[in-house]
């Protein structure tokens, strides 16, 4: 599996600037795009982390999602990213997914919403996963904050990839370092975690440090600082013999979450 990680910095709160820089590189880069299966773009790629969901928010049916499904088709890659959607009345920082094959968009919404930047005032937290199948990978998407919950990252459902798009902070860089390896070995997946560089409209700094990692928590690749898109690729066969050398995932405890209040 070939992923694209789309690193760059934000223009505040303007969508079609942003849908116009991500498109500039995307282009620049056409001959590895297209050898891709998988452009991953990071947290709100079209606003940045702002909390004017009802000035920005867009439909399913709006121009970035137009946008998205025309990149998949140009370059027959699955793109995915997160954006601010509004759907029957009510806000959601929310991963969309389009698979060149398929015209049917797939969400997940943000389930743990950054309370101290009143995220969870102006959002809806999502309540569900989403597990894609796509080229006989399993894989499921989480965003930013979602980072810091086990629990709710817990591999239950034999989940090849986890992708984690973001906007996080340099004050927290270290966090974002060290839980992203974490989730991997204790998950037995590869973990992708696509990151901003740059600072933002309420002057937060951003470190890029966009990186995948295997499922021993090997670092596959590190992005630094550089407004760019990185490739790498990953192979399921070594992870399906190490699952099945050390089946650690057969002895985890077994819940059920409870919904929040």
């Amino acid at each position: 599996m070939n992923l694209a990680l789309v690193q760059t910095d934000l223009i505040w709160q303007d969508k079609a600037a942003n849908r116009q820089n991500i498109g500039k590189m995307i282009e620049a880069n056409t001959t590895n795009v297209k050898q891709a299966d998988i452009l991953i773009l990071p947290e709100m790629f079209t606003t940045g982390f702002t909390m004017a969901a009802s000035k920005l928010a867009e439909s399913m049916d709006g121009d970035t999602i137009h946008w998205m499904r025309s990149l998949a088709d140009q370059y027959q890659i699955a793109v995915c990213g997160s954006m601010i959607a509004h759907e029957d009345g009510k806000f959601f920082n929310r991963f969309v997914w389009f698979s060149p094959e398929s015209k049917e968009v797939l969400s997940y919404d943000k389930k743990h919403l950054f309370s101290l930047a009143d995220e969870n005032h102006h959002f809806h937290a999502g309540t569900d996963h989403l597990e894609i199948e796509y080229k006989n990978w399993r894989i499921m998407p989480f965003i930013c904050y979602d980072l810091r919950f086990p629990v709710w990252m817990r591999n239950t459902q034999e989940v090849d990839l986890m992708i984690c798009v973001a906007n996080f902070p340099t004050k927290r860089k270290k966090a974002w370092s060290t839980l992203l390896p974490a989730r991997a070995i204790e998950n037995v997946c590869y973990v992708a975690g696509v990151n901003i560089i740059g600072r933002d409209g309420n002057e937060i700094e951003y470190p890029g440090c966009s990186g995948v990692f295997d499922y021993t928590g090997e670092l596959l690749l590190d992005a630094k600082s550089d407004k760019a898109i990185n490739f790498v690729s990953i192979d399921k066969p070594p992870l399906d013999v190490f699952r099945r050398a050390y089946p650690f995932l057969k002895d985890r405890d077994h819940f059920n979450l409870l919904p929040n209040h």
